[in-house]
């Protein structure tokens, strides 16, 4: 499970995030969306370890990660918005580092690197420097680093930038697989289509604020409700069905409560 209670940061007079509460299951996907500059990458940052919240906190998997942040990070995986990867090592060699820097027993760590590779594809290009790799390839391979330790929960930030079509497809599978074994999936996405076909739950943050939290069906029930009191209405008056239809209601609403 993940859990937030009252995560906030400001920069003097300007707030990031605003006093963030909720909680996602496990074996859930859920989907985090939002405007550029909403500050869904900051809100990551902040579960992570990365960023110091100016009050609240999270927890992964029961575990602070201020005050337990060995135990919290042993059992998330990250996929940062833009992965480093080390250029001078092949993609074997990757894979083994961040094993090890995970604490993969070693008798354990060849096998479980070759799995990944096979799984992302990576396995004829696997003793080649990752300095020589594709964007999709280095992508892939930073997926699979996230992955290596087996963790329970994943979080991801744009994780299929860079993905062609087929890989979008298949790490959409594997997301679905890792759910359903328990794995509590936190997924920061631009791309609404994929939200919308992966998602349990989704989270709309606009201007530092959750706006909107809940399914599909209760985001309908929230737009149809907020649109009703709005001058205009994206749909012409009809009833939202997409996310991005959806996803414009909720946010041309809360515009005009500001």
């Amino acid at each position: 499970m993940i859990r937030f209670a009252g995560l906030h940061k400001s920069y003097g007079d300007l707030v990031a995030v605003d006093r963030l509460t909720f909680e996602i299951p496990s074996g859930q996907v859920f989907g985090f969306i939002g405007r550029n500059g909403a500050g869904k990458t900051t809100t990551i940052k902040m579960m992570m370890g990365l960023l110091e919240p100016t009050d609240g906190t999270v927890s992964l998997g029961g575990f602070d990660i201020h005050d337990q942040a060995r135990a919290a990070k042993a059992i998330t995986g990250y996929l940062p918005d833009h992965p480093y990867l080390y250029d001078k090592l092949t993609g074997r060699e990757f894979l083994g580092f961040v094993a090890g820097l995970y604490g993969v027993p070693e008798r354990e760590r060849e096998s479980r690197g070759e799995e990944l590779l096979g799984d992302f594809a990576l396995s004829e290009r696997a003793g080649e420097l990752t300095e020589t790799y594709s964007h999709g390839m280095k992508q892939r391979l930073a997926l699979a680093a996230a992955l290596v330790h087996r963790p329970k929960i994943l979080v991801l930030d744009e994780p299929m930038v860079g993905l062609d079509p087929q890989g979008a497809q298949d790490f959409q599978h594997l997301l679905r697989t890792l759910a359903a074994d328990g794995v509590s999936i936190f997924l920061s996405t631009h791309s609404l289509s994929v939200a919308e076909a992966l998602c349990d739950s989704i989270g709309v943050l606009d201007r530092g604020r959750l706006i909107a939290l809940g399914t599909l069906d209760d985001l309908r029930k929230r737009a149809s409700t907020a649109s009703a009191h709005a001058p205009m209405h994206v749909n012409g008056g009809g009833p939202p069905e997409s996310l991005e239809s959806l996803f414009l209601d909720l946010v041309g609403a809360a515009d005009g409560q500001w």
